[in-house]
């Protein structure tokens, strides 16, 4: 049974779905935002977190959706490998939750990396998911423009 709310967050969070794997555990809140958990010790990469990332894809749909690395565990990450989620046109910014006091130099090599929209965030999970609703919010408007001026 999935717990209603493991992360503690306000009501404006509603998770739908939990996927467990052997290298990480994925929360998807409000059908389009996951939050990742990367198991201790995993080198992540595209190839080992391949078939992880088509079980969200499946879950998510074709809906627009923003990933949230909440980095509770030690693990590496292969940033070069971040060309391939640029290539994902329904994700459309990612962010990273470190624990107050981290270290966070080594996502500033990641972000060179990334060509979407990137945040970081030390200050909790629920200012990341509010980052992610307003990247979510202006996809829709951005699609919205786009319609209207196609219309005129």
């Amino acid at each position: 049974m999935i717990p209603l709310n493991p992360h503690n967050l306000s009501d404006a969070f509603v998770l739908t779905h939990r996927i467990k794997s052997k290298i990480a555990t994925v929360y998807v809140y409000n059908k389009n935002i996951l939050v990742v958990e990367v198991n201790e010790g995993i080198n992540l990469s595209y190839a080992s977190a391949g078939k992880l990332l088509l079980k969200g894809l499946l879950v998510l749909k074709n809906r627009p959706w923003v990933y949230v690395s909440h980095r509770v565990n030690s693990y590496s990450v292969i940033p070069t490998d971040y060309e391939y989620l640029h290539k994902i046109k329904t994700l459309k910014a990612l962010s990273i939750v470190v624990p107050t006091g981290t270290d966070s130099s080594t996502t500033a090599i990641e972000q060179i990396f990334c060509r979407k929209p990137f945040q970081l965030f030390n200050n909790g999970l629920e200012e990341a998911m509010v980052w992610a609703e307003k990247m979510l919010k202006d996809e829709v408007n951005d699609l919205k423009n786009q319609r209207d001026s196609l219309l005129l």
